[in-house]
C-alpha cells in the first residue's frame, strides 16, 4: 500500500510539474536581474487548497525551500521584509533613528539600538561562524540547503510579481536577500530569550566618566532586582505564550494519541504562523505553522506524530559581575589577572542624518550590559560591570531540530532529534504519536546553572536574584565560576540532554506556561535546577484551569479529536468559576446597592449583581457578563495586594485547587467593582451586553467578534485585546491563540487532523485570505486538514502553480 501511495504522489508530482500558470494575483513585472543565492535553476510545484493553505513539493531541500520562500512572499512580503530590514540593521536609514523599533526580533526600544545590535552582529561574523560549524554544533547540510533555497525563492518572487500590499508597495527597503539573511533572522529568533532581551542594554553600555566624583558607585537594590527579574522572566506573561496537550491511548477512544496544540503568539509582526504543507516525495511529509522567514515546520504533524510548543520557564541567560581594574573600568580581573574587554565600534546609516557611530564593550562572558529593560538596570561603575552570557548566541540549530521533528515517526523520534540538535532556544516540546504515546519535555538551550555553582559562585546579588526568579549573576573574578560542560552537550555551558525534565507515556502530558512540575498532576517532575523552573509554588490561573480541564478529560476517557475541538472553543473562565458568586453575593451586600469609585464618585452596582450572578462563565462572544466580569477582575488583581486576594493561601499539596474563595472584605474590591460599573456605562457599553459585541477585530471595515479572553481569566483560548471604549470596547488582539491544531490517528496512514490560523495566512488586506480563517475561528470553526494526496488533489479549491527561477 505504501509503495502503491509513494508511485502515486511521484506520478501526480510529475503532471502538475507540466503546469506553469503563475498565480492569478500575481502580476509580471519586469525587473533588474539580481545574483540569485541558489546559482539558478531551482523550482517547486505548489497546490493551494481552502483558505489558501499551500501544499509545497519538490525534489530536493533547496527546492523546497525555493517554494516556501516563493509562497511565504506571496502571502506576507511586506513582513518578511521588514524583518530583513531588522536583521540588516537598517532601519534608522529606513524609517529613522527615533521611531519605535520592530518588537518581533528583539527588545529594543528605539531603530537606532535595534541597528547598533544588529550591525554589531552582521559586522561581527557571527551569523557566518555559525553556519561555518560543523553539525551537529552547527546547522545541518539540509537545513543550508532549505535556508539557500528560501532566498532564492523570495527574491524570485520579488522579480516576477508586483506587490499590492500598501505596507510596503513601491518601498525601496523591499530588497532581494541572501541565505545569510534568512540564517540572521534565524538568529534573531534565537537569542530573543537572551541578548534579544538586553538590546538597548548592550547597545547603550559605555565606561564611566574617569574623572573624580562623576562616577556611581551605586549597586543594584537586590529586591528590586529580583522582583523586575520575575516579571521579565515569567513565561505566562502577555507577550507570547501557549497551551498544549498529549493524551496517550490509554485514554483515547481507539487507543492512538491525540494532541491539541495553542500557541499564543503575536497577531502582527514577525512571529506570525504561516501554515504550509512540504513535501519531498519519499523523504519528507509534514504540514502545520512555520514562523515567518523559517524554511521549516515549526509546529505540525506528520502521518506519525503530532508536537506543539509552549513557552518555557527556563531562564535563557545569566549574567556575570565583573571585578574591574580600579585604574580602568575596561579592562577586569579573572583570577587575578588583568583582561581588556573587546571594543567593537559599529556605525549605523540614518535617514536625512549624520551616521551614528558608537562602541559596544565585550568580555570573555558575553557582551557588557547596562539593563534588562527599563525596571532592571544594571550600572556600569569605576569598580563593578556586568556582562551577559546568552548560549543561544551560538545556536543556529533550530531548524535542525523542527526538520528532526518533520522527519519523526513516534514520540522517541521527537526526543531523538532533541537530543542529537539541542537547538529549541526557549520553548517545551509537547508530542503524540500515532501508537498512542506521549511526550513533554523541557528540552531547551540553557546555561549551565546548576544550584552548586550558583550556590558557590553567586555574588550578592545573584544570592537574592537566582532562589526568587532563576537570574543567576555570578563572580567573574572566579575562574572556577565558569559554567563548564555537559559530556553529552553539543556545545559547552549548556545542560545536556540527560539533565532535561521529561515526562513519558504519561495518559496526558499538558503545559501552559509554567514550569515542568506539574506537566501531569499525578506524576509531577521535580530534581531539576532551579534555572529551568520553580517546583512547589502557585500556578497560573490558566495552568490550573487547563490541568482541571484535560484530567477531567483523561479520567472520562473515550476521547477523539472532536472532544480536543470542543476544549478549545469552551472559553470556560477559571477566575469566574472561583470568583463569580462570591463578587455577585457581596455585590448585594453592600448598603444600599452602591460603592464608591477610585475618583471618589458613588456608583449605583445593583444591576452589576445580577449580571454576575447569572454569568455563565465563559468568554464566549455571546457570553453576557463575561466584558464586567473582565473589566472587573483586572482592576480588583491591579488593585489588591496578591497575598491579600484569596482567602484560602496556596497550598503545594493541593496546587490545582488553591488559591481560592476571594477575599471581598479587602479594600479593594468595590472599588474596583465600581469602577468597572462607570468605566462600562461611561463607554455607552450595557453591562450585559454580549461579549462579541465589544471584543472583536475589524477586517476589511467589518467587525469579526473574537471569543476567549486575557491570561489572569485563565483560559485555555487566551487572547490579549486593546482595550479602546471610544471604539466599542476591545477593537484588536496584540497577541493570543495563533496556529492551532487538533491531531490524532485512526489507521487509515492519513492523520485526522483540524487547524486553524487564527488571523490567516496573509497581512495584505486586498488578498482573500487576509480574514478567512479569522471568521473562522470567531465562529468556533476549523479547517479540515488535506494532509494526503487524495485529499489535497480532491480539494474543490486546487489551484496548482509551478514556481522557478528565470
Amino acid at each position: 500500500m505504501r509503495t502503491r501511495l509513494r508511485r502515486f504522489v511521484v506520478t501526480a508530482v510529475a503532471l502538475l510539474t507540466a503546469t506553469t500558470a503563475l498565480p492569478a494575483a500575481a502580476a509580471e513585472r519586469p525587473r533588474d536581474r539580481h545574483e540569485h543565492p541558489s546559482h539558478g535553476g531551482l523550482s517547486a510545484v505548489i497546490r493551494y487548497t481552502e483558505y489558501g493553505i499551500p501544499h509545497i513539493v519538490a525534489k530536493d531541500y533547496a527546492n523546497l525551500g525555493f517554494g516556501t520562500g516563493w509562497a511565504q512572499a506571496a502571502d506576507q512580503v511586506c513582513t518578511l521584509a521588514d524583518g530583513f530590514v531588522t536583521v540588516r540593521g537598517e532601519r534608522s536609514r529606513h524609517f529613522g533613528a527615533d521611531a519605535a523599533s520592530d518588537p518581533s526580533l528583539s527588545s529594543a526600544t528605539t531603530n537606532l539600538s535595534s541597528d547598533l545590535y544588529f550591525r554589531g552582529v552582521r559586522e561581527a561574523g557571527t551569523v557566518e561562524r555559525l553556519l561555518a560549524e560543523p553539525a551537529p554544533r552547527g546547522p545541518g547540510r539540509d537545513v543550508k540547503e532549505l535556508m539557500r533555497g528560501f532566498a532564492a525563492g523570495y527574491n524570485a518572487w520579488l522579480e516576477q510579481n508586483r506587490i499590492t500590499d500598501p505596507a510596503c508597495r513601491g518601498a525601496a527597503w523591499v530588497r532581494p536577500v541572501t541565505a545569510l539573511d534568512v540564517a540572521a533572522r534565524g538568529f534573531a529568533l534565537s537569542v530573543l530569550g537572551g541578548q534579544g532581551r538586553a538590546v538597548d542594554g548592550i547597545t547603550s553600555a559605555q565606561p564611566p566618566a574617569a574623572a573624580a566624583g562623576t562616577v556611581s558607585s551605586r549597586a543594584p537594590d537586590a529586591e528590586a532586582t529580583a522582583r523586575a527579574a520575575r516579571e521579565l522572566f515569567a513565561a505566562n506573561g502577555a507577550d507570547m505564550g501557549s497551551n498544549a496537550v498529549a493524551f496517550s491511548g490509554a485514554t483515547t477512544a481507539n487507543g492512538r494519541g491525540l494532541l491539541l496544540g495553542n500557541p499564543h503568539y503575536p497577531w502582527q509582526g514577525g512571529r506570525r504562523f504561516w501554515q504550509s504543507q512540504q513535501t519531498i516525495p519519499g523523504r519528507l511529509d509534514v504540514a502545520g505553522g512555520s514562523l515567518l522567514g523559517s524554511a521549516t515546520v515549526s509546529i505540525g504533524h506528520n502521518a506519525h506524530v503530532a508536537w506543539s510548543h509552549t513557552v518555557a520557564t527556563g531562564v535563557t541567560l545569566n549574567l556575570h559581575q565583573l571585578t574591574l581594574d580600579p585604574a580602568d573600568p575596561t579592562v577586569y580581573l579573572v583570577d587575578g589577572r588583568r583582561e581588556r574587554m573587546t571594543k567593537r565600534s559599529v556605525t549605523v546609516a540614518v535617514d536625512n542624518g549624520a551616521p551614528v557611530t558608537q562602541t559596544q564593550w565585550w568580555t570573555r562572558y558575553g557582551p557588557v550590559v547596562t539593563s534588562l529593560g527599563a525596571s532592571l538596570p544594571l550600572p556600569w561603575t569605576a569598580t563593578t560591570a556586568y556582562a551577559l552570557n546568552d548560549p543561544n548566541a551560538a545556536n543556529l540549530r533550530a531548524s535542525d531540530t523542527a526538520l528532526g521533528f518533520s522527519r519523526a515517526r513516534g514520540t522517541d523520534d521527537v526526543l531523538d532529534a532533541l537530543r542529537r540538535t539541542q537547538g529549541l532556544p526557549w520553548v517545551n516540546t509537547i508530542a503524540a504519536d500515532a501508537r498512542g504515546r506521549t511526550l513533554f519535555t523541557q528540552s531547551q538551550v540553557l546555561p549551565r546553572i546548576t544550584d552548586e555553582l550558583a550556590q558557590d559562585c553567586s555574588t550578592p546579588l545573584g544570592k537574592v536574584t537566582y532562589p526568587s526568579s532563576g537570574l543567576a549573576v555570578l563572580d567573574g573574578s572566579r575562574g572556577e565560576c565558569a559554567l563548564g560542560r555537559d559530556r553529552d552537550a553539543v556545545q559547552p555551558g549548556i545542560f545536556g540532554p540527560a539533565r532535561m525534565p521529561t515526562l513519558k507515556d504519561a495518559p496526558y502530558a499538558e503545559n501552559s506556561n509554567d514550569s515542568a512540575w506539574l506537566a501531569n498532576a499525578d506524576r509531577p517532575l521535580t530534581g531539576y535546577e532551579r534555572v529551568f523552573g520553580t517546583v512547589g509554588t502557585q500556578r497560573s490561573m490558566r495552568t490550573r484551569g487547563a490541568i482541571e480541564d484535560v484530567a477531567a478529560m483523561a479520567r472520562r476517557g473515550g476521547l477523539t479529536v472532536r472532544d480536543l475541538q470542543k476544549q478549545q472553543f469552551a472559553d470556560r473562565v477559571p477566575a469566574g468559576d472561583l470568583v463569580a458568586a462570591d463578587a455577585a453575593k457581596s455585590c448585594a451586600a453592600l448598603p444600599g446597592g452602591t460603592a464608591k469609585g477610585s475618583d471618589g464618585r458613588v456608583v449605583d452596582v445593583r444591576s452589576a449583581c445580577d449580571v454576575l450572578a447569572s454569568w455563565d462563565r465563559t468568554a464566549s462572544t455571546g457570553s453576557r457578563g463575561a466584558l464586567l466580569f473582565d473589566r472587573f477582575w483586572r482592576k480588583v488583581t491591579a488593585a489588591v495586594p496578591a497575598a491579600q486576594l484569596w482567602r484560602v493561601p496556596f497550598s503545594a499539596a493541593d496546587p490545582v485547587g488553591t488559591p481560592h474563595t476571594l477575599n471581598t472584605d479587602a479594600p479593594g474590591f468595590a472599588t474596583a467593582l465600581a469602577d468597572a460599573v462607570a468605566e462600562l456605562r461611561a463607554a455607552g457599553i450595557a453591562l450585559d451586553a454580549p461579549l462579541g459585541e465589544h471584543q472583536f477585530v475589524v477586517r476589511g471595515g467589518t467587525r469579526i467578534p473574537v471569543g476567549g479572553g486575557t491570561e489572569s481569566l485563565g483560559v485555555w483560548n487566551k487572547i490579549e485585546p486593546v482595550w479602546n471604549p471610544a471604539r466599542g470596547g476591545y477593537t484588536e488582539v496584540t497577541t493570543g491563540s495563533s496556529y492551532i491544531q487538533a491531531v490524532g490517528w485512526d489507521g487509515s496512514g492519513c492523520p485526522v487532523a483540524r487547524t486553524l490560523l487564527t488571523y490567516s495566512q496573509s497581512s495584505n488586506p486586498y488578498s482573500p485570505h487576509h480574514a478567512d480563517q479569522t471568521r473562522l475561528f470567531s465562529e468556533g470553526r476549523w479547517v479540515t486538514s488535506r494532509f494526503c494526496e487524495r485529499d489535497v488533489l480532491s480539494s474543490p479549491a486546487l489551484r496548482v502553480v509551478r514556481v522557478r527561477e528565470r
